[in-house]
């Protein structure tokens, strides 16, 4: 077990420093039209990282005792960061969302902040040993999920309204909630996903833009159409790292939500393979760990099926995006995309992970001695008989 744990972090890590060699590659010409210097946005990416990183260590020895009692004051201080975001003036607007906070020199997204807090909220009152029932405590989890899932979709940011109320049903899930509840549950966010979505023109644009991909080739489709040519151009070995030519203008905001087409045309086949074997290993190792611990360790267990779910249906959304396989939508590439708060978050989940991975270790490694230690007292005992 002690292995798992050096695998997923070296994996991390490698995802951490390749997404940051991709960024600076897909950015470096945005940076140079912006009359800056061709690393502008590797700095702004790097610092994050760092910051992150040294987060990690430091999430590497939080106390549970800490994160349970901190549940809830982090949750409202990200409902207060949304609120300044969407009714003050230091929110800031681009391309018609207003996901932004500018607070002097510092630029942040709340929104993964929400989705970093409410993960630990869910673990905490899922695992709460309180005199409220299981029930309760699911109707409350579930009420203040669907509360900061409206607060994120008043910044217009749908797609990550969708996948932070997936998670939080999975987590739910996770915890036993009852299968009427759940139908209930489901008919009610889908009702509500659903009138959301026809409520806005340009959503109902992007929908009939995906199912009929001819009626907007040059707008609403223009990107997805660009970044699949982009992808085929990559063949199986790429063109070379630095080499792409879509990013010079062809493919919009490139370094961003579709920085895999970059990835894919400079690496080839064989780079997009090698990205998501990481965010396999990343899964099975998370995803193990966490089911390991359900009934010894619920509250890690939790955090630990969040977080790794949190990123990988990122990860899958984003890929299905750039390839064409679902409706254009706002979401990052984990790892990959420029965006220092996402980064930020993801690099803390990441340390999370790894260290319910120990964790599980732990418990393994001590279960084996009770059961070496059982053997020798018990089975060798029988034998002499």
């Amino acid at each position: 077990m002690k292995k798992q744990g050096a695998v997923f972090l070296i994996c991390a890590l490698i995802l951490v420093g390749m997404g940051l060699v991709c960024m600076y590659s897909a950015s470096y010409p945005q940076a140079r039209d912006f009359g800056r210097s061709p690393d502008w946005f590797l700095k702004r990416q790097a610092i994050f990282a760092l910051a992150g990183l040294v987060f990690g260590l430091i999430i590497c020895f939080v106390p549970q005792r800490f994160l349970t009692a901190m549940s809830v004051p982090m949750l409202i201080v990200c409902a207060g960061l949304m609120g300044l975001t969407i009714f003050t003036s230091l929110g800031q607007t681009t391309l018609g969302a207003r996901r932004w906070l500018t607070i002097g020199p510092l630029s942040l997204q709340p929104s993964e902040l929400v989705k970093f807090a409410s993960v630990i909220f869910l673990a905490s009152i899922l695992n709460a040993d309180r005199k409220w029932s299981l029930a309760k405590r699911q109707l409350i989890a579930a009420a203040v999920c669907l509360a900061m899932g409206g607060l994120i979709l008043l910044q217009k940011d749908y797609s990550t309204t969708v996948v932070y109320l997936a998670v939080c049903v999975c987590i739910l899930m996770l915890s036993g909630i009852s299968v009427p509840w759940l139908v209930l549950g489901f008919l009610f966010t889908g009702t509500g996903a659903l009138a959301v979505m026809l409520s806005e023109p340009y959503r109902i644009k992007r929908l009939a833009a995906f199912v009929f991909p001819d009626l907007d080739p040059s707008g609403i489709n223009y990107q997805v159409n660009i970044a699949k040519k982009a992808i085929a151009s990559g063949g199986f070995w790429g063109k070379g790292l630095g080499l792409g030519a879509y990013k010079h203008g062809i493919l919009p905001e490139v370094q961003n939500d579709f920085i895999l087409a970059n990835v894919a045309e400079e690496l080839g086949l064989v780079g997009i393979i090698a990205v998501f074997a990481l965010f396999t290993v990343f899964a099975v190792l998370g995803l193990r760990s966490s089911r390991k611990l359900r009934e010894t360790e619920p509250f890690w267990s939790y955090l630990g099926f969040g977080f790794t779910t949190m990123i990988m249906l990122q990860a899958l959304v984003n890929a299905a995006v750039v390839s064409g396989l679902f409706p254009p939508t706002g979401i990052p590439l984990p790892f990959f995309s420029q965006g220092g708060t996402n980064l930020f978050v993801v690099i803390c989940e990441a340390a999370f992970v790894w260290r319910i991975i120990r964790i599980d270790g732990g418990r393994s490694g001590l279960a084996r001695e009770k059961s070496e230690w059982h053997d020798d007292t018990v089975v060798l005992p029988g034998a002499l008989r």
